[in-house]
């Protein structure tokens, strides 16, 4: 490990080695871990418990915060289907679809394409509170 240490000055680094020294000291004066491991294990089945018991599972092994499970949604059935090629079908969620919205710049509504019997028409932002018309059979 090698650090840069030209910057200092004769001030900060006479600083930067007692706060060494005085790290070294303390970690030198600590027992082993393993030894103070077993040591609290035979104390806890003196007790009458594991250390398990005592720090509980997640204590062993630090574990990562779940995500959240994405919602999932369900099927939907067909509002609108193009009569040209039935394939096309689109059920008001999400964007317009390249097929639709080709047609409606073409000077077509929406709501010819309307699956007869099943579907009402998708809200706009633009005709919210106003009536809409629904394609009948």
């Amino acid at each position: 490990m090698n650090f840069d240490l030209s910057p200092f000055g004769v001030r900060e680094l006479t600083a930067l080695i007692t706060a060494a020294e005085k790290r070294k000291s303390a970690l030198a004066r600590r027992r082993p871990i393993n030894i103070v491991r077993a040591e609290l294990i035979a104390f806890a089945a003196n007790a009458g418990y594991e250390i398990a018991e005592l720090l509980g599972t997640r204590a062993e092994a630090p574990t990562e915060k779940r995500k959240k499970a994405a919602r999932k949604t369900g099927k939907v059935a067909v509002k609108y289907r193009d009569p040209e090629n039935r394939r096309n079908t689109w059920t008001g969620r999400g964007s317009q679809p390249r097929w639709l919205r080709e047609k409606v710049r073409r000077g077509q509504s929406a709501a010819d394409f309307l699956v007869q019997g099943l579907a009402m028409p998708t809200a706009n932002t633009k005709s919210i509170g106003k009536r809409t018309v629904f394609k009948q059979a």
